[in-house]
């Protein structure tokens, strides 16, 4: 890259391209340009009172859970002037902003004009202040009051011919109370229909985990980082996605840890990090965090691996009991022999070449698991999104039960959550696939039986919208169609629907592709002080590691109209259900308390909710791996084994994954640079390597087209930007949403179903005019 400082694209490209700016992607993360650049969004959106008051609540154990990332806060002494990060900044710059959508702001810009804006413009518009219609064959919005509004959705609900004909999403930021709330609703209403954002992220995870160790979440503690002695992170960018993660593994640098990254792209954060809250970060001396970086080929991590297991059963079996943890192998597991004898069937040569690393790296990486048990696995979307996901997160597993390490102190699996309260939403219930124990549950508190069958996921209920067998979309925050696969055929399924909710904060691109009519009902964020009944509310929220804490909202919002997300669930389900309903509704409308009453009678580990909530730091919820139980159908840690995927391409072919920028969180757009990675002012880029760029006839900076056959169906991504990067030959990356139009809706995950945004089959021709 250092030939590209501030080179321009060619001029065949068009002028509004002309504004990308290159420079060399940086090698140290946070610091003081990430003070400066979370200092500039927070005020760029409101005033110095305002953001102080936002920023000094912000993680604190009396203040406000962050809309952003799950990442844990510490159990003991918290920062009180800064306990968070700059995308955590960037997030309450979005949601505490004092800029409204007023009722004349959508009489003067039609549906139409506000679609043709990019992502980043929609979502810079501001907060909704108050309930909005689109009536059918309307071109504009027009207010309605938050009565007709549930009124005209119940009439919707009750005269569809099935309740399976709805769909209930919900987004990982809507906290504990909402959620459990939603759940009740859609089955007391007759649907297991609640896809979530958990299918499209961590759902492979989930699967995994259930079926080797019996949890579908991690077993670590932030704590356990510090007493780690190897900490491996495998498909993850935390300097951008998780920056606050770079404080834990920079303890856990500073106490001996090795850490081993493994990504096709060198993430800043995983090279260097300056910590702005220490003398030396402040003066921008970094601390280097990665001792070994394995560049591994997009869905490589699998024959990894197994190439690090068969090199360690090499030397177990020079020296038996020296290399694994026998004793917990005999004790706590159950499967090794038929592990041992699948991974025999390998070559380790063939397996390094297939990952795309040296034989020195993998011996070298292996050498440091050899004499270590301490040790502690991450990863995030760059595993979970592909074919085999489910299998190469079981094979994560594999390694760390031969080496004993989980249910220990400074070890176990750490899968990394994208969003706030992803994980507390499917502890509450946000399941399509709900356990027996927990329908059961709900029937004994309430009295009724919910449905038995499965609803629909993500995917499954974008196929049934587009083949007309889901008629209502009901979404509990996020931007659907911005976050799911395939956007045209997405967009035609939500057009094919009588309508659309979206309980929102602000404008994005969902609101803009509706059913026949559609609704948009603004609620309050985690920032805006929730008032019900003369008191002031507080919601929960489950971090990554199973903390359960108090979020409370303390700034004015900007709008009287909006109201708290538990309150319009209740009032939404009391309008649809009536009489006909076992719930009380009412209660719930006069204090949050009344719900997580509920919430502990249904489910296991929220005994004294409301007293525990109150606990300044919250409360862990119960963890059976963390103690080495295991609650699988065996009561053993189950080793598995799996193929390696081969990925054969044809000489004009190339892998794509989306991935975020640096100025984004999800399908939220902050601005239009990647400081990190070095590009400013576009998003509209491929990075790819040198040599794929001179091998297929193209140049750096030439504008072409991406083109997806998966499945006989072409799918384009028009004029995006070539950029020469440190990436894998014949491996690309682009950012999401922009190519999420060619991630195909039929390639998912085995068992999870989760879309494979992480492996697109590319094909490039030069954009012509």
């Amino acid at each position: 890259m250092d030939n590209q400082q501030d080179k321009k694209p060619n001029a065949e490209n068009p002028e509004s391209l002309l504004n990308l700016k290159l420079t060399k992607p940086k090698i140290v993360a946070a610091g003081i340009p990430a003070v400066l650049s979370s200092a500039k969004h927070v005020f760029g959106e409101m005033d110095l009172a305002r953001g102080m008051k936002a920023l000094l609540a912000l993680n604190q154990k009396d203040g406000f859970d962050c809309p952003g990332c799950a990442w844990p806060d510490p159990d003991g002494h918290r920062s009180k002037i800064a306990e968070y990060c700059e995308n955590g900044a960037k997030a309450i710059a979005e949601e505490a902003t004092t800029k409204k959508l007023t009722p004349q702001f959508f009489k003067d810009n039609s549906v139409y004009e506000l679609a043709r804006l990019n992502d980043y413009e929609i979502g810079k518009k501001g907060r909704v202040a108050q309930p909005m219609y689109l009536p059918e064959g309307a071109t504009h919005y027009q207010p309605i009051s938050w009565d007709d509004a549930f009124t005209r959705i119940a009439v919707h609900l009750n005269k569809l011919s099935s309740p399976d004909e709805a769909v209930f999403y919900t987004s990982g930021r809507t906290g504990n109370e909402a959620a459990f709330l939603y759940q009740l609703f859609a089955r007391e209403y007759g649907t297991n229909n609640l896809p979530d954002c958990s299918n499209m992220c961590h759902e492979s995870s989930g699967v995994a985990l259930n079926e080797s160790v019996g949890l579908g979440k991690g077993s670590v503690k932030l704590e356990d980082f510090a007493k780690a002695e190897v900490i491996i992170i495998l498909g993850q960018n935390p300097g951008t996605n998780h920056p606050r993660m770079l404080s834990a593994l920079q303890e856990a640098k500073e106490n001996g840890a090795t850490i081993i990254s493994v990504n096709p792209l060198p993430e800043t954060g995983l090279i260097g990090f300056s910590n702005p809250q220490t003398v030396k970060g402040a003066l921008g001396i970094k601390a280097r965090l990665t001792d070994i970086f394995l560049q591994v080929k997009l869905n490589g991590d699998m024959a990894l691996l197994k190439a690090i297991e068969l090199l360690l059963l090499e030397e177990e079996e020079r020296a038996p009991g020296t290399v694994f943890d026998q004793e917990f192998i005999k004790e706590r597991t159950a499967g090794y022999e038929e592990f041992v004898k699948g991974i025999k069937r390998y070559n380790v040569e063939e397996l390094a070449a297939a990952a795309g690393i040296s034989m020195d790296q993998m011996r070298q990486t292996a050498e440091v698991f050899k004499k270590k048990s301490k040790i502690i696995a991450c990863w995030a979307m760059g595993l979970t999104q592909h074919k085999n996901a489910v299998d190469t997160i079981k094979e994560v597993v594999n390694l760390l039960l031969l080496k004993g390490s989980i249910g220990k102190p400074g070890a176990g699996t750490c899968p990394v959550r994208g969003h706030s309260n992803v994980q507390g939403d499917r502890t509450m219930g946000i399941n399509e696939k709900a356990p027996q124990k927990f329908l059961d549950n709900i029937e004994r508190v309430y009295g009724f039986r919910p449905p038995q069958h499965h609803g629909y996921d993500v995917v499954e209920a974008i196929h049934a919208m587009h083949e007309g067998k889901a008629k209502v979309f009901i979404a509990m925050g996020g931007n659907f169609l911005s976050a799911t696969p395939d956007t045209v055929y997405t967009a035609e399924a939500l057009r094919r629907t009588d309508l659309t909710v979206h309980v929102s904060t602000k404008l994005n691109r969902s609101h803009l592709v509706t059913g026949k009519e559609a609704m948009i009902l603004p609620c309050c964020g985690h920032t805006d002080l929730d008032m019900m009944n003369g008191e002031a509310q507080f919601i929960t929220c489950e971090n990554s590691m199973g903390v359960v804490q108090m979020s409370k909202g303390s700034l004015k919002p900007i709008s009287e109209y909006l109201l708290g997300e538990p309150l319009i669930v209740a009032k939404l389900a009391k309008a649809t259900l009536g009489d006909r309903s076992k719930v009380n509704w009412d209660l719930y409308m006069q204090h949050y308390d009344y719900i997580r009453n509920d919430i502990e009678l249904a489910i296991p580990g929220f005994e004294d909710y409301n007293k525990r909530a109150r606990i300044l730091g919250g409360f862990y919820l119960p963890n059976g791996p963390r103690e080495g139980k295991f609650n699988t159908f065996n009561g053993k840690a189950n080793f598995t084994t799996s193929d390696v995927t081969f990925t054969k391409l044809a000489p004009d072919e190339l892998m794509m994954q989306t991935l975020r920028s640096h100025d984004q969180f999800n399908t939220t757009i902050y601005g239009l640079n990647d400081r990190y990675r070095g590009v400013f002012n576009e998003r509209r880029v491929i990075f790819m390597n040198e040599k794929d760029i001179t091998r297929l006839g193209f140049a750096a900076g030439d504008l072409v087209d991406l083109y997806n056959y998966h499945g006989g169906k072409e799918r384009v991504a028009h004029k995006f930007i070539i950029i020469p990067f440190s990436i894998p030959e014949q491996c690309t990356a682009t950012y999401f949403p922009e190519t999420n139009v060619l991630v195909p809706i039929d390639s998912t995950a085995d068992k999870s179903n989760t879309p494979t945004s992480k492996m697109v089959i590319l094909k490039l021709r030069k954009h012509v005019e």
